[in-house]
C-alpha cells in the first residue's frame, strides 16, 4: 500500500495538544489581582488572546478586522449605480430616436419629437410613459429593451442573490419560471404560518428551484433568514438615498415588477419576511461615501454585508449584560473573516468552556465566580510575586524542636501514642511485628506501631483585617489589599496548614471572607471604617483557638469612623466620635489581654490615622508600618513570617 501526506488545511490541527487552561487562568489572574471581577478578567483575556498561543487571535484582533472591512465598504460604495446607469440608457435611447426623427419632415416626426420633449425629468415616470411608445429607431428600441432588462435583472437580484446571472439572457419561459417560484415560495410560507409545512415540502421546492438560491439553505428557516436579510438591505438602500433618488428608484422598481407580473408576489413575500424577522433594521439608512457606483444588486449585497458586520461588531465587543461567546454567529464570522477566524473563535470558546469544565469557573445565578481551586492558584501567583520581591535572607520557617504534628522529619522514630498525627514509619512497624510474633503472615498490634519524629511547628490563629471602604478604591490601594489577602491565604495553606487563618473585611460593618470570595471581592461603596466590629469578630476567632499563637494584622487607610451599636446596627460619624474611638480601643485592650499583638499597615499618610495607630501601638505593643501600595504584600508576608519565627 502507498501512503501520501500533505499539510492539513481544514481547521485546527486535530493532533495538537489541548490548550493548557491554567495559562488562561494565570492570564486572568493579572486582572483579578489588580481588582477586576472574574467576568471582566475573562473578557479582557478573550479580547487580548490566549497566553501561550500566539497564533490565535483574540476578540480585539477579530474586531479590528471587522471594522477595517466596514470602512472599506463604506469608502468604496456608491448606491445610485443602477439609477445612474438607467438614466444613461434612457438618454441614449431618446438621443437615438431623435437622430432617426430629425431628417423626416413629416408631421408624425414633429409630433413624436414634441412627445419626447414633454417627457418628465424623473427617469421612473419617463420609462413608464415610454413603455407604450412605438420606436421608429431600431437602435433606440434595442437600447430601451437593454434598459428594461437591466432593471429586471437588478430588481430581482436585489431580492434573490444570483438572479441577475440567471436572467442574463431572459426569455418568456425564464420569467415564467421566476413567477412560479415566487408563487410556490409564498404558498410554502403561508403553509408554514398555519403549521402545515414539512421538511419534505422544502426539499421538493429546492429540487425544483435550487439553482436560484446559490447559498443552498438546508431548511425553510435558513431560506427565510437569507431572504429577509437581503430584503432588509434593499429597504436600507432606498432609505440611504436622497429623497429625489429614492422616489425615482422606487418608481423604477415598481414599474419593473408590474411589467414582469411580479408586483403582487413580491408584496406578499415582503410582508411575510418582515413579519418573521422584525428584528432586522428595515429601512434604517446607511452612511456610505464611496465614489464607485454599484448596481442595485451589488449595492444591496454591500449593505447586507455592512449590516452583518455591524451585528458582528456588537457581538465581538461583548460589552452588553449577559454577553457570552456563544452569542457570536459563527456563520457571520465565516462570511466576514474566513475559516481561520472561525477556528480562532472556537479556540476562545473552548477556553471559556474548559475553565468551567475543569473547575476554575462557575456560574452562580448568571454571575461568573472563581472556584476555590482557581483562588488557590491565584493565591499562589500572588505569593510568588511577594516572594520575588523579598530577599532570600528574609525568608525562613519558625520551627521549635520537639515531636509534634507537622514539620520536617528529624531522622528518629518513637512509639505511637493515642492522638499522634505524625506519619507512620511502615518499616519499623513491620519489623516490630516480625520480631514480636515471627513467621508469616505478620500480625500487628498497637504496640508495634512507630511514628516518624518531626520538628514541631507551633500553630497560630491568624486574623487579617482588610479595609473595604470606598476610600481604598479612591486611593488606588484596594487591588494591593486584595492581592495581599490572597497571598497570605496561600502562604498559610501551603507552608503552615496547621494554622487557622481568618480574613475579615470591614467597611460600615465587618464580615468574614471565605477564600473563594477573595478573588472576586470588590470594595464597598459605603462610608465607614468599622474597625471596632472587625476586632470583635477577630477576637471570637482567637477565642475559638485558645492554644494557638495569636497573629493580628490590620490593613487600612483611615482612622475608625464607625462602630457597632448594641442593636447590631453600625453607626457612622465623621470626624470620628469619641464613642467610636473608645469602643475600638477597648477591643484593642482585649486583644492585648489575649496576648495578641496587633500590627497595623497604614496605606495613607493621614495625621488622624497616625495618631490613632500610635495609640494602638502604645496600648498593645504592636508595630506600625507605613507601606506603599505596591509593597504591601511584601510587608504583610514578611511580618507574618517574622512573627511566626518569633513564636
Amino acid at each position: 500500500m502507498s501512503y501520501f501526506y500533505r499539510e492539513y488545511h481544514d481547521g485546527p490541527d486535530p493532533l495538537a495538544p489541548p490548550y493548557d487552561v491554567r495559562s488562561a487562568l494565570d492570564g486572568m489572574g493579572d486582572a483579578v489581582l489588580s481588582g477586576s471581577t472574574p467576568l471582566d478578567a475573562l473578557r479582557d483575556l478573550l479580547r487580548r488572546g490566549l497566553p501561550g498561543a500566539p497564533d490565535r487571535r483574540g476578540l480585539d484582533d477579530l474586531l479590528r478586522q471587522v471594522r477595517r472591512r466596514r470602512r472599506e465598504l463604506r469608502d468604496n460604495t456608491r448606491l445610485d449605480g443602477t439609477l445612474e446607469r438607467a438614466r444613461a440608457l434612457l438618454d441614449k435611447a431618446i438621443g437615438q430616436e431623435r437622430a432617426e426623427l430629425f431628417p423626416d419632415p413629416s408631421d408624425d416626426a414633429r409630433f413624436r419629437e414634441s412627445a419626447l420633449d414633454a417627457l418628465p425629468s424623473d427617469a421612473a415616470r419617463a420609462v413608464q410613459e415610454l413603455a407604450g411608445y412605438d420606436w421608429r429607431s431600431a437602435a433606440a428600441r434595442q437600447t430601451f429593451e437593454e434598459l428594461r432588462d437591466l432593471l429586471r435583472r437588478e430588481v430581482l437580484d436585489s431580492q434573490f442573490r444570483g438572479m441577475r446571472d440567471a436572467l442574463a439572457n431572459p426569455d418568456p419561459a425564464a420569467m415564467e419560471r421566476v413567477r412560479q417560484m415566487m408563487s410556490d415560495l409564498n404558498d410554502m410560507l403561508d403553509r408554514d404560518a398555519r403549521g402545515e409545512h414539512t421538511q419534505e415540502d422544502f426539499d421538493q421546492f429546492m429540487q425544483k428551484y435550487g439553482d436560484m438560491f446559490p447559498e443552498n439553505p438546508r431548511n425553510l428557516d435558513e431560506l427565510v433568514d437569507q431572504l429577509a436579510r437581503r430584503a432588509a438591505a434593499a429597504q436600507r438602500l432606498l432609505a440611504s438615498l436622497t429623497p429625489e433618488q429614492r422616489e425615482e428608484l422606487a418608481g423604477l422598481i415598481n414599474h419593473t415588477l408590474e411589467q414582469a407580473g411580479l408586483a403582487e408576489q413580491m408584496r406578499r413575500l415582503g410582508d411575510a419576511l418582515s413579519a418573521r424577522r422584525p428584528d432586522l433594521a428595515w429601512g434604517a439608512p446607511e452612511r456610505v461615501s464611496g465614489e464607485q457606483p454599484m448596481g442595485m444588486g451589488d449595492a444591496v449585497t454591500a449593505l447586507q454585508e455592512l449590516a452583518d458586520l455591524g451585528d458582528l461588531e456588537t457581538a465581538l465587543r461583548q460589552d452588553y449584560p449577559g454577553a457570552r461567546l456563544d452569542d457570536i454567529d459563527e456563520a457571520a464570522v465565516r462570511r466576514a473573516l474566513g475559516r481561520s477566524a472561525v477556528d480562532d473563535l472556537e479556540a476562545l470558546r473552548q477556553v471559556e468552556r474548559e475553565l468551567e469544565a475543569q473547575g476554575y469557573l462557575r456560574r452562580n445565578r448568571g454571575k461568573l465566580e472563581l472556584t476555590p481551586k482557581a483562588v488557590r492558584r491565584l493565591g499562589e501567583t500572588a505569593l510568588r510575586r511577594v516572594f520575588a520581591s523579598l530577599d532570600s535572607g528574609r525568608r525562613g520557617d519558625h520551627d521549635q524542636r520537639d515531636a509534634g504534628t507537622a514539620g520536617e522529619p528529624t531522622g528518629s522514630t518513637r512509639l505511637w501514642r493515642f492522638g499522634d498525627e505524625q506519619p507512620i514509619d511502615v518499616v519499623r512497624t513491620v519489623v516490630n511485628g516480625v520480631q514480636r510474633g515471627g513467621g508469616a503472615p505478620v500480625r500487628l498490634s498497637v504496640d508495634d506501631f512507630e511514628v516518624v519524629e518531626t520538628e514541631r511547628r507551633s500553630a497560630a490563629a491568624v486574623c487579617l483585617l482588610v479595609d473595604l471602604s470606598y476610600s481604598m478604591a479612591l486611593r488606588g490601594t484596594w487591588a494591593s489589599a486584595k492581592q495581599t489577602a490572597l497571598a497570605l491565604q496561600a502562604l498559610v495553606a501551603s507552608k503552615f496548614p496547621q494554622d487557622a487563618v481568618q480574613i475579615i473585611g470591614f467597611s460600615n460593618y465587618a464580615r468574614v471572607l471565605r477564600p473563594d470570595e477573595l478573588a472576586g471581592l470588590e470594595w464597598d461603596m459605603v462610608q465607614g471604617t468599622n474597625l471596632h466590629h472587625a476586632l470583635l469578630i477577630a477576637g471570637r476567632h482567637l477565642d475559638r483557638h485558645p492554644d494557638f499563637e495569636p497573629v493580628v494584622l490590620v490593613v487600612t487607610d483611615g482612622e475608625p469612623t464607625a462602630h457597632l451599636m448594641r442593636d447590631g446596627v453600625p453607626r457612622f460619624e465623621w470626624p470620628p466620635s469619641q464613642e467610636t474611638l473608645t469602643l475600638t480601643l477597648a477591643e484593642v485592650d482585649k486583644m492585648t489581654r489575649r496576648r495578641a499583638t496587633i500590627n497595623v499597615f497604614m496605606l495613607a499618610a493621614d495625621d488622624r490615622l497616625r495618631e490613632f495607630v500610635d495609640e494602638v501601638a502604645r496600648r498593645n505593643g504592636g508595630r506600625v508600618f507605613s507601606a506603599s501600595a505596591d509593597r504591601l504584600g511584601e510587608y504583610v508576608v514578611s511580618d507574618f513570617l517574622r512573627a511566626r519565627r518569633t513564636r
